[in-house]
């Protein structure tokens, strides 16, 4: 499927107002950035093998730190946050097997897609991608209770949320960054992503793992973002909020009832952005694989 806003149309006429008309909107081939991503598997042959297994019924712990132990980067990243704060295991975590338990086979599959995406690596994506990225996974999976939603799948959620965002960075930097610097908030850069590209960064994201098989209450919130009427929609919504108001400069916040279909009050979130300024940084060191001081590489199988 390739999508670009063409010359005359309205879309073409938003596009030239917002960002001028000198400069031309690329083609965008969802198809082929799609297979650049498997072009990056050939590259990343564990990170490949754990995506397409680790939603397998068959597939045990055991299969799946076994397959696991073959990255060493990628293992390493796994037991740092099995050991975090977030999980409550620090230091007692010591197998890859256990650690595999300990996380779940959602959020492995979860770390081997942003391995294969080239999201670990910083030099590739918009600034401070991973700050924003943790801040929406740690405010999802401190919601999910209150929209019937299991925290670990919502803290997924939130890890792959920008997926999209980051390969429009990589097929197109300058005019992203364009885009970033136009447009300070999340929803003012999805307007702009689908007047140059005819898709928003999230849609894209849903794309990409409905591509890769990941259930459907992964894209599902990705693609109901947008609609304030929509329940599917308001975790994300909310979390997106949060992650805005701790990383934003002078945002604007919004009402959060208002996002939220009203499940949700300003006081509810309280906890949650003190929640998230406490771990952010420990959950973004375990996804980019850093070490801290007190962090040991000692493991077994």
């Amino acid at each position: 499927m390739t999508v670009t806003p063409f010359p005359g149309t309205a879309a073409a006429l938003d596009r030239e107002a917002t960002f001028g008309a000198v400069s031309t909107a690329p083609v965008f081939d969802i198809e082929k950035i799609l297979a650049s991503i498997d072009t990056m598997a050939a590259q990343r042959p564990v990170a490949a093998q754990i995506v397409s297994v680790a939603n397998s019924d068959d597939t045990s712990a055991k299969v799946l730190s076994r397959i696991l132990a073959s990255d060493i980067a990628l293992a390493s990243r796994v037991m740092k946050l099995a050991n975090s704060a977030y999980f409550g295991m620090r230091g007692r975590v010591t197998s890859l097997q256990f650690a595999v338990t300990v996380v779940g086979f959602t959020t492995v599959r979860t770390m081997a897609t942003v391995a294969l995406t080239n999201l670990d690596d910083e030099s590739r994506l918009p600034e401070n991608f991973w700050d924003m990225t943790t801040s929406i996974a740690l405010a999802a999976s401190s919601l999910a209770p209150r929209f019937g939603e299991r925290s670990q799948d919502s803290l997924c959620l939130g890890l792959l949320a920008q997926m999209g965002a980051a390969l429009l960075h990589h097929n197109d930097p300058e005019g992203y960054e364009q885009i970033l610097a136009e447009e300070p908030t999340f929803r003012g850069r999805r307007t702009a992503e689908t007047r140059r590209y005819g898709i928003n960064s999230l849609r894209l994201t849903s794309v990409a793992l409905e591509q890769w098989g990941f259930p459907a209450s992964m894209t599902t919130p990705l693609n109901a973002v947008d609609d304030y009427q929509s329940i599917d929609g308001a975790l994300l919504r909310a979390s997106f909020e949060v992650a805005s108001r701790l990383t934003t400069d002078d945002y604007e916040e919004v009402p959060i009832v208002r996002l939220t279909c009203g499940r949700l009050r300003e006081d509810d979130i309280v906890p949650v952005l003190d929640l998230v300024r406490a771990d952010a940084d420990e959950l973004r060191r375990a996804m980019l694989g850093e070490v801290a001081p007190e962090d040991s590489d000692d493991w077994v199988i």
